[in-house]
């Protein structure tokens, strides 16, 4: 199984560059980083993770940027995002940012997508609530409208680009880079995975022996290939036994959570974590 790790990045915190080494040299997988904009101070939208919210949460760095400067010190460690708001952004810069970061790092890129649970942050990217999924699905058609090998136009409801030179293009080709979709267990969700996404990156990874026979019913039932399915759980806490049974529901690769700390406190927790290599 591969282990791979999460972390909230921040001014405060390690910095990538620094983190990035130790987690090549010492043999993990992949580092994710989410996002956050900004967090307005006025919100009424419950944070899921429970009050007050976590002071990372307001502090973010930029994804790409820290990610591009992790692929720029290392040569095997992947690289993901966990997870774009994708509703949040414009998707011909979108396109853009994803297939250079992919170029540059020789394909080693994961897009892991979501749709937010923030509703005042939405609102300040222009986001109707009720429709961020469909805009997210036809943003990320316009997204592989550009990343086609010749020039293609796509018009949706919620996004449109005309054929267009584009490049660099993703390694994959127009489907991009591999692309998890991020969020709870149900129906809507499930049946995007199934018509653009290549798996699944639900968070913690409880419930996973129920909800995955219907995400595979879906995914099967729209032609697609049973095999290529993928489960990642994310920001999970890693036990032995959490492990095994990951892995005995045909989990690769679990995403551990890292404290958005400082080096020291960051350092002991990879160290913890080395024993599941």
């Amino acid at each position: 199984m591969r282990i791979s790790v999460t972390i909230f990045l921040t001014d405060e915190t390690i910095r990538p560059v620094e983190l990035a080494r130790e987690l090549e040299q010492r043999g993990f997988h992949g580092l994710y980083v989410p996002e956050h904009t900004h967090i307005p101070v006025s919100r009424d939208t419950p944070a899921p993770m429970g009050e007050p919210l976590p002071r990372e949460y307001g502090r973010t760095l930029d994804p790409f940027v820290a990610l591009a400067q992790a692929a720029a010190v290392t040569d095997r460690l992947h690289l993901g995002t966990g997870i774009t708001l994708i509703a949040q952004h414009d998707p011909i810069d979108l396109a853009k940012q994803v297939a250079t970061l992919d170029h540059l790092s020789g394909g080693r890129f994961t897009l892991g997508l979501g749709f937010g649970w923030n509703r005042e942050e939405a609102a300040d990217h222009d986001v109707d609530w009720a429709t961020r999924r469909d805009l997210g699905r036809d943003r990320m058609a316009a997204m592989r409208a550009l990343w086609a090998a010749e020039p293609t136009a796509y018009d949706g409801k919620h996004a449109s680009v005309q054929a267009s030179y584009a490049h660099p293009k993703p390694t994959r080709g127009e489907r991009g880079p591999r692309t998890l979709l991020g969020g709870a267990a149900g129906p809507k969700l499930f049946a995007h995975i199934a018509e653009y996404g290549d798996g699944w990156m639900p968070i913690g990874g409880r419930g996973l022996a129920e909800a995955l026979p219907e995400l595979r019913r879906v995914w099967t039932d729209v032609g697609r290939d049973p095999a290529a399915l993928e489960t990642v759980p994310y920001a999970t806490r890693p036990t032995p036994g959490k492990l095994e049974h990951f892995a005995s529901l045909g989990v690769e690769e679990v995403v551990a959570q890292l404290p958005s700390a400082g080096r020291d406190e960051v350092l002991r927790a990879l160290d913890e974590y080395a024993q599941y290599l």
